[in-house]
Protein backbone atom coordinates (compact mmCIF):
# COMPACT_ATOMS: atom_id res chain seq x y z
CA UNK A 1 0.00 0.00 0.00
CA UNK A 2 2.99 2.28 0.61
CA UNK A 3 3.30 4.80 -2.23
CA UNK A 4 7.09 4.30 -2.16
CA UNK A 5 6.56 0.74 -3.39
CA UNK A 6 6.26 0.45 -7.17
CA UNK A 7 5.99 -3.29 -7.94
CA UNK A 8 6.40 -2.98 -11.70
CA UNK A 9 9.68 -1.11 -11.23
CA UNK A 10 11.48 -3.47 -8.87
CA UNK A 11 10.19 -6.59 -10.65
CA UNK A 12 10.93 -5.19 -14.12
CA UNK A 13 7.42 -5.99 -15.33
CA UNK A 14 4.80 -4.14 -17.33
CA UNK A 15 1.12 -3.34 -17.00
CA UNK A 16 -0.83 -6.59 -17.27
CA UNK A 17 2.06 -8.84 -16.20
CA UNK A 18 0.95 -9.04 -12.56
CA UNK A 19 -2.27 -9.08 -10.59
CA UNK A 20 -1.51 -6.70 -7.70
CA UNK A 21 -3.40 -6.48 -4.39
CA UNK A 22 -2.29 -3.86 -1.87
CA UNK A 23 -3.47 -3.20 1.66
CA UNK A 24 -2.24 -1.89 5.00
CA UNK A 25 0.47 -4.20 6.35
CA UNK A 26 0.38 -6.59 3.35
CA UNK A 27 -1.96 -8.83 5.35
CA UNK A 28 -3.93 -11.82 4.10
CA UNK A 29 -6.51 -12.74 6.76
CA UNK A 30 -6.27 -16.39 7.80
CA UNK A 31 -9.21 -18.50 6.63
CA UNK A 32 -10.29 -19.21 10.21
CA UNK A 33 -11.61 -15.64 10.41
CA UNK A 34 -14.39 -16.59 8.01
CA UNK A 35 -16.90 -19.15 9.27
CA UNK A 36 -19.27 -19.48 6.33
CA UNK A 37 -18.25 -16.96 3.70
CA UNK A 38 -14.94 -15.43 2.60
CA UNK A 39 -16.32 -11.91 2.61
CA UNK A 40 -13.04 -9.98 2.48
CA UNK A 41 -11.27 -8.47 -0.52
CA UNK A 42 -8.08 -10.51 -0.04
CA UNK A 43 -9.48 -14.07 -0.42
CA UNK A 44 -11.70 -12.81 -3.23
CA UNK A 45 -8.60 -11.51 -5.01
CA UNK A 46 -6.81 -14.83 -4.44
CA UNK A 47 -9.70 -16.71 -6.01
CA UNK A 48 -9.96 -14.30 -8.93
CA UNK A 49 -6.24 -14.43 -9.61
CA UNK A 50 -5.35 -18.04 -8.89
CA UNK A 51 -8.54 -19.97 -9.63
CA UNK A 52 -10.31 -17.89 -12.27
CA UNK A 53 -7.21 -16.54 -14.04
CA UNK A 54 -4.91 -19.53 -13.38
CA UNK A 55 -2.03 -17.54 -11.86
CA UNK A 56 0.67 -19.99 -10.71
CA UNK A 57 2.84 -17.82 -8.48
CA UNK A 58 1.82 -15.69 -5.50
CA UNK A 59 4.40 -13.24 -4.16
CA UNK A 60 3.94 -11.66 -0.74
CA UNK A 61 5.99 -8.48 -0.54
CA UNK A 62 6.81 -6.67 2.69
CA UNK A 63 9.14 -3.73 3.14
CA UNK A 64 11.16 -1.71 5.62
CA UNK A 65 9.77 1.30 7.48
CA UNK A 66 6.24 -0.07 7.09
CA UNK A 67 3.97 2.27 9.02
CA UNK A 68 1.49 -0.53 9.67
CA UNK A 69 4.26 -2.72 11.11
CA UNK A 70 5.56 0.19 13.18
CA UNK A 71 2.08 0.48 14.66
CA UNK A 72 1.83 -3.29 15.15
CA UNK A 73 5.04 -3.16 17.18
CA UNK A 74 3.42 -0.59 19.49
CA UNK A 75 0.37 -2.84 19.86
CA UNK A 76 2.40 -5.18 22.05
CA UNK A 77 1.23 -2.80 24.81
CA UNK A 78 -2.10 -4.28 26.05
CA UNK A 79 -3.51 -0.86 26.93
CA UNK A 80 -2.69 0.54 23.51
CA UNK A 81 -4.29 -2.54 21.92
CA UNK A 82 -7.38 -2.49 24.16
CA UNK A 83 -10.83 -2.79 22.62
CA UNK A 84 -11.67 0.79 23.55
CA UNK A 85 -8.59 2.08 21.73
CA UNK A 86 -9.19 -0.21 18.77
CA UNK A 87 -12.60 1.37 18.32
CA UNK A 88 -10.86 4.70 17.73
CA UNK A 89 -8.75 3.42 14.84
CA UNK A 90 -9.67 1.26 11.87
CA UNK A 91 -5.98 0.53 11.25
CA UNK A 92 -5.42 -0.53 14.85
CA UNK A 93 -8.47 -2.79 14.70
CA UNK A 94 -7.35 -4.29 11.37
CA UNK A 95 -3.92 -5.11 12.78
CA UNK A 96 -5.25 -6.50 16.06
CA UNK A 97 -7.60 -8.77 14.12
CA UNK A 98 -5.31 -10.01 11.36
CA UNK A 99 -1.69 -9.45 12.46
CA UNK A 100 -1.78 -10.84 16.00
CA UNK A 101 -0.15 -14.11 14.93
CA UNK A 102 2.78 -12.21 13.45
CA UNK A 103 3.18 -10.16 16.63
CA UNK A 104 2.97 -13.24 18.86
CA UNK A 105 5.60 -15.03 16.79
CA UNK A 106 7.83 -11.97 16.98
CA UNK A 107 7.47 -11.58 20.76
CA UNK A 108 8.20 -15.25 21.37
CA UNK A 109 11.25 -15.07 19.09
CA UNK A 110 12.51 -11.90 20.79
CA UNK A 111 12.06 -13.42 24.25
CA UNK A 112 14.36 -16.28 23.21
CA UNK A 113 17.13 -13.92 22.13
CA UNK A 114 16.24 -13.39 18.44
CA UNK A 115 18.58 -16.13 17.23
CA UNK A 116 16.41 -19.23 17.10
CA UNK A 117 14.73 -20.11 13.81
CA UNK A 118 10.99 -19.75 13.35
CA UNK A 119 8.80 -22.39 11.74
CA UNK A 120 6.02 -21.51 9.31
CA UNK A 121 3.45 -23.70 7.61
CA UNK A 122 3.58 -23.49 3.84
CA UNK A 123 1.64 -25.13 1.03
CA UNK A 124 -0.10 -27.66 3.24
CA UNK A 125 -0.46 -28.55 6.90
CA UNK A 126 2.23 -31.19 6.49
CA UNK A 127 4.76 -28.88 4.83
CA UNK A 128 6.75 -26.36 6.82
CA UNK A 129 9.77 -24.15 6.32
CA UNK A 130 12.37 -22.78 8.71
CA UNK A 131 13.34 -19.11 8.78
CA UNK A 132 16.20 -17.24 10.42
CA UNK A 133 15.20 -13.59 10.76
CA UNK A 134 17.88 -10.99 10.05
CA UNK A 135 20.75 -13.18 11.34
CA UNK A 136 23.26 -10.43 10.52
CA UNK A 137 21.29 -7.92 12.61
CA UNK A 138 21.09 -5.34 9.82
CA UNK A 139 17.61 -4.00 10.39
CA UNK A 140 15.57 -2.14 12.98
CA UNK A 141 13.40 -4.12 15.36
CA UNK A 142 10.22 -3.08 13.51
CA UNK A 143 11.73 -4.31 10.24
CA UNK A 144 12.43 -7.69 11.81
CA UNK A 145 8.74 -7.82 12.71
CA UNK A 146 7.92 -6.87 9.12
CA UNK A 147 9.92 -9.84 7.80
CA UNK A 148 8.15 -12.21 10.19
CA UNK A 149 4.81 -10.78 9.13
CA UNK A 150 5.68 -11.25 5.46
CA UNK A 151 6.40 -14.94 6.03
CA UNK A 152 3.27 -15.40 8.13
CA UNK A 153 1.20 -14.39 5.12
CA UNK A 154 2.55 -17.43 3.26
CA UNK A 155 0.88 -19.60 5.91
CA UNK A 156 -2.28 -17.52 5.83
CA UNK A 157 -2.62 -17.83 2.06
CA UNK A 158 -2.22 -21.60 2.27
CA UNK A 159 -5.12 -21.78 4.75
CA UNK A 160 -7.77 -21.30 2.06
CA UNK A 161 -9.48 -24.49 0.95
CA UNK A 162 -10.10 -23.29 -2.59
CA UNK A 163 -6.31 -23.03 -3.10
CA UNK A 164 -5.35 -26.37 -1.52
CA UNK A 165 -5.85 -28.59 -4.60
CA UNK A 166 -3.54 -26.40 -6.67
CA UNK A 167 -0.99 -26.02 -3.86
CA UNK A 168 -0.86 -29.75 -3.16
CA UNK A 169 -0.51 -30.59 -6.85
CA UNK A 170 2.29 -28.00 -7.19
CA UNK A 171 0.32 -25.98 -9.71
CA UNK A 172 0.47 -22.96 -7.41
CA UNK A 173 3.47 -21.62 -5.49
CA UNK A 174 3.91 -18.96 -2.80
CA UNK A 175 7.00 -16.76 -2.54
CA UNK A 176 8.09 -13.96 -0.23
CA UNK A 177 9.96 -10.78 -1.12
CA UNK A 178 11.08 -8.01 1.19
CA UNK A 179 12.07 -4.56 -0.03
CA UNK A 180 14.43 -2.15 1.74
CA UNK A 181 12.89 1.25 1.09
CA UNK A 182 16.07 3.20 1.81
CA UNK A 183 18.66 1.21 -0.14
CA UNK A 184 16.44 -0.16 -2.90
CA UNK A 185 17.67 -3.69 -2.15
CA UNK A 186 15.28 -6.56 -2.78
CA UNK A 187 15.40 -9.69 -0.63
CA UNK A 188 13.98 -13.05 -1.68
CA UNK A 189 13.15 -15.62 0.97
CA UNK A 190 15.21 -18.68 0.10
CA UNK A 191 13.89 -21.86 1.64
CA UNK A 192 17.26 -23.41 0.91
CA UNK A 193 19.17 -20.72 2.79
CA UNK A 194 16.33 -20.35 5.34
CA UNK A 195 16.53 -16.57 5.26
CA UNK A 196 15.85 -13.48 3.18
CA UNK A 197 18.70 -13.27 0.67
CA UNK A 198 19.55 -10.03 -1.17
CA UNK A 199 18.97 -10.37 -4.89
CA UNK A 200 22.24 -9.22 -6.45
CA UNK A 201 24.91 -10.35 -8.89
CA UNK A 202 26.35 -12.79 -6.38
CA UNK A 203 23.06 -14.50 -5.52
CA UNK A 204 20.83 -14.22 -8.58
CA UNK A 205 22.09 -17.35 -10.33
CA UNK A 206 21.67 -19.52 -7.24
CA UNK A 207 18.23 -18.07 -6.47
CA UNK A 208 17.10 -18.56 -10.06
CA UNK A 209 18.17 -22.19 -9.89
CA UNK A 210 16.24 -22.63 -6.64
CA UNK A 211 13.08 -21.18 -8.17
CA UNK A 212 13.41 -23.34 -11.30
CA UNK A 213 14.05 -26.46 -9.26
CA UNK A 214 11.30 -26.13 -6.68
CA UNK A 215 8.70 -23.83 -8.21
CA UNK A 216 8.51 -24.61 -11.93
Amino acid sequence: MDSRMIPTRYTDTHVGDMFVVRNAGNLIPHAHHFQDEHFSCEPAALELGCVVNDIRHIIVCGHSDCKAMNLLYKLRDPDFASKNNRRLSSLRSWLCTHATTSLEKFLEWRAKGMRDPLIFYSESGLRRFVAYIDPDNQFAIEDKLSQINTLQQVSNIASYGFLKPRLESHDLHIHALWFDIYTGDIYYFSRGSKRFVPVDEQSVEKLTEEVKRYYS
